[in-house]
């Protein structure tokens, strides 16, 4: 008798949480391991977590990055890239760092100066990649921040979620990016693996087709 091993499931993130942590404790903590690790730290009303990305989840995060920068300027729209900014609202007790943050819609309003999230509002669009389980619930998360749009990539499925009264709603289109599918990123995402260059001029062509 042959015993089959279940193939490894696919690590993207080391990740670490505290729970029962107070704000002034959390500040505390990121401001001295910002000084030496690249990770990415969320909270969300007393929990902490701390992720380290890895190599699937930054070739993945990067490229989606492309994939909207390539629809940015072929649709001919403004854009305000934030990156990993700290998204801090210590009066929700709601802090983040994502993948990748842009202002959209509402670039006209932020575009001549720095981000205060408590006057300015939240980035049209946060995309996060978790690979690996998270403790948070990062809908909560975003959805407490005021982010219209929230994508997540678990490295196999695209979910695009649309903020209607205060909660998620999964959609099946980009309300941002109507143009494209689901099945667009996931074509980009496969040819960008194996060649980078030839997604985005593949990319670039389609969508100028599709204008």
């Amino acid at each position: 008798m042959y015993l089959i091993e279940a193939p490894p499931k696919p690590v993207g993130e080391k990740r670490v949480a505290f729970h029962n942590l107070e704000w002034q404790a959390f500040k505390q903590i990121q401001q001295l391991l910002s000084k030496h690790t690249k990770a990415h730290f969320s909270y969300d009303s007393g929990v902490l977590e701390i992720t380290m990305p890895l190599e699937s989840h930054e070739r993945s995060a990067r490229l989606i990055e492309l994939f909207v920068r390539i629809l940015v300027v072929e649709m001919g729209l403004m854009i305000k890239t934030m990156g990993s900014t700290t998204l801090d609202r210590e009066d929700l007790l709601k802090s983040a760092e994502p993948d990748n943050g842009y202002y959209i819609q509402n670039f006209d309003l932020v575009a001549d100066h720095t981000v205060n999230l408590d006057v300015d509002p939240a980035p049209d669009l946060i995309v996060e990649v978790d690979i690996t389980n998270t403790d948070l619930n990062k809908n909560l998360l975003y959805a407490g921040l005021g982010v219209p749009e929230f994508w997540r990539f678990n490295g196999r499925e695209w979910r695009i979620l649309c903020l209607q009264d205060g909660a998620y709603v999964e959609c099946d289109q980009s309300p941002t990016f109507p143009i494209v599918q689901k099945s667009d990123l996931y074509q980009f995402l496969e040819t960008a693996l194996l060649n980078e260059v030839a997604a985005e001029i593949n990319f670039r062509q389609w969508v100028r087709e599709h204008l």
